[in-house]
Formats: structure tokens, C-alpha cells, sequence
């Protein structure tokens, strides 16, 4: 109960850090996407630096750990600029209900039982609350959908993945995610020289990338690496769902929009689906 308890408290350290992402995002908006994910990503691998003694790992754990962090940013941007980001951010959090639902495909010794998918539906729906306000979902198809749903799945195999190679004896330590960071990082600025214009920032768009980086795309990583290897998959990924639900609130006390009554419903489903799960 004690590990348990311990692994539930890391995911929910790394949900907090998450949901700052989209605040710091609008800030720094005028920064290209890849060049943003890029510094950010290096920034958040300066923790780990000290222990890079510990990065020597695997070529099947540094492709997983390139695959998920480098794979979910690309694939993900990519939607965001072919898809009505709303919409795009919408199916991309789809990732929780995929780690609950290819859990027990991907694990050994877990099942799914009815309460998980209960709990997961129960999630998403707001998740999807609180993402769209209560407006309807765009009926025209755009084909940066499948990009979105394809980062979904990247993040949830790549966390499914970690913990199987974990289970097996060939698991990577969390420093090594300063590792994984560090070439993703480097992949993300390779993409901004070939595809974006170049960047000029400002000594408050440092800062804000230095707090992005020790944050959603650094501290974060380390916490939930920590929460998936010691706590169950299938209720970490519910608890997810608490992510857009606390970016939405954050980005109303920051901006200062109404607190609606659909943020609301959300935050009673999502509290629900993870008092649910648990």
C-alpha cells in the first residue's frame, strides 16, 4: 500500500508540472514550436547531468526513450499546425485511456476489469470537458487528427514499454531520461533549422524555456518515470486525466476567465473516474 501510495503521489507530482505546460506555452507562443520543444527539452536534461554515469543504457532503451519523448513532441506539434488545436489537443489526450486499456496487452500479469474502463471513459469524457468548454467538436475533417492520435499512442506505449523493460531486468535508470531528453532535444533543434525560421529571444523567453524545461519537460518526466515503475499503470493513467482539468484551471486564474459550469462537470468527472480507478 506504501509503494502504492509513494507511485500515485510521483504521477501527481508530474500532473501538477503538466498542467503549467500550456500557461508557458501561450507565453512564449511567438517561439517556434520545434526550437521551443528543443531548448526545453536540453534545459530538462541538465538535472541528470551529474549522474551521466548512469546513461549507459541499452540501444532498445535509448530508441524507446528517443521514440517517446522525441516522437510524442513531433507528432503532436504536427497536429497542432494541420488540425484546429482544440480539437487536436482533444484526441492527443487520448494517451491516459490508452495506457489503461493496452496495460494489460503490454504487461504481464495485469487484466482489465470493468471498473478500469468505466473509470477511463468516465475520464476522457472530462477531459474532453474541460478541453472544449461545452462547445462542439468541428465536423471537418482535418488530417492532422492522425498525428494527434498517433502522439497519443506514442506516449502511452513508450510509458507502457519502460515498465515492461523493467519488469524484464532490462529497465533503464530515471537519470537516463537526461540522456533521452538530450537527443531528443537535439532531434527537435535539427527539425527548427530545416523547417522553421530562426529565433531571437528575449532574456524573459529564456527564463520562461529555463522554467518549461526543470519543469513539464524535465522535471515531469523524472516523476512519472519514478510513478510508472513503482505504482499500477491502469490507475496511473486515470489519474492523468487530472492534467487537462488542471491546465484549464491554471490558464483561467492566469488570463482571468470565468470559472464555468462545464469546468465544473469536468472536474466532477475526472475526480470521480480517479477516486474510480483507485
Amino acid at each position: 500500500m506504501q509503494r502504492t501510495a509513494q507511485a500515485n503521489l510521483y504521477a501527481l507530482g508530474a500532473i501538477a508540472l503538466w498542467a503549467s505546460l500550456a500557461t508557458l506555452g501561450v507565453a512564449l507562443s511567438h517561439v517556434p514550436a520545434f526550437a521551443l520543444t528543443g531548448l526545453a527539452l536540453i534545459v530538462g536534461s541538465l538535472p541528470t547531468w551529474r549522474r551521466w554515469r548512469q546513461w549507459r543504457v541499452s540501444g532498445a532503451a535509448l530508441a524507446l526513450g528517443v521514440y517517446g519523448l522525441f516522437g510524442f513532441h513531433f507528432l503532436l506539434f504536427i497536429a497542432l499546425r494541420s488540425a484546429p488545436p482544440v480539437q487536436a489537443n482533444l484526441v492527443n489526450y487520448l494517451w491516459p485511456l490508452f495506457i489503461v486499456v493496452l496495460a494489460p496487452l503490454l504487461l504481464p500479469g495485469l487484466r482489465l476489469r470493468p471498473v478500469h474502463v468505466l473509470a477511463a471513459g468516465l475520464g476522457f469524457v472530462g477531459a474532453a470537458l474541460a478541453i472544449l468548454g461545452g462547445r462542439s467538436l468541428n465536423a471537418a475533417w482535418a488530417w492532422g487528427y492522425l498525428p494527434a492520435l498517433g502522439s497519443a499512442l506514442v506516449w502511452a506505449t513508450f510509458s507502457l514499454g519502460s515498465r515492461r523493460m523493467a519488469q524484464a531486468g532490462r529497465g533503464f535508470p530515471t537519470a537516463a531520461l537526461g540522456l533521452f531528453g538530450l537527443v531528443s532535444g537535439g532531434l527537435a533543434l535539427g527539425c527548427h533549422a530545416l523547417l522553421e525560421p530562426a529565433v531571437h529571444l528575449t532574456l524573459r523567453d529564456g527564463a520562461l524555456i529555463v522554467l518549461m524545461g526543470l519543469g513539464p519537460l524535465g522535471g515531469a518526466f523524472l516523476l512519472w518515470d519514478r510513478a510508472l515503475k513503482l505504482g499500477d499503470p491502469r490507475t496511473i493513467g486515470v489519474l492523468s486525466y487530472i492534467t487537462p482539468l488542471a491546465s484549464t484551471l491554471l490558464l483561467i486564474l492566469v488570463t482571468g476567465r470565468a470559472f464555468t459550469l462545464w469546468i465544473g462537470l469536468a472536474a466532477l468527472l475526472i475526480v470521480g473516474a480517479a477516486l474510480l480507478a483507485m
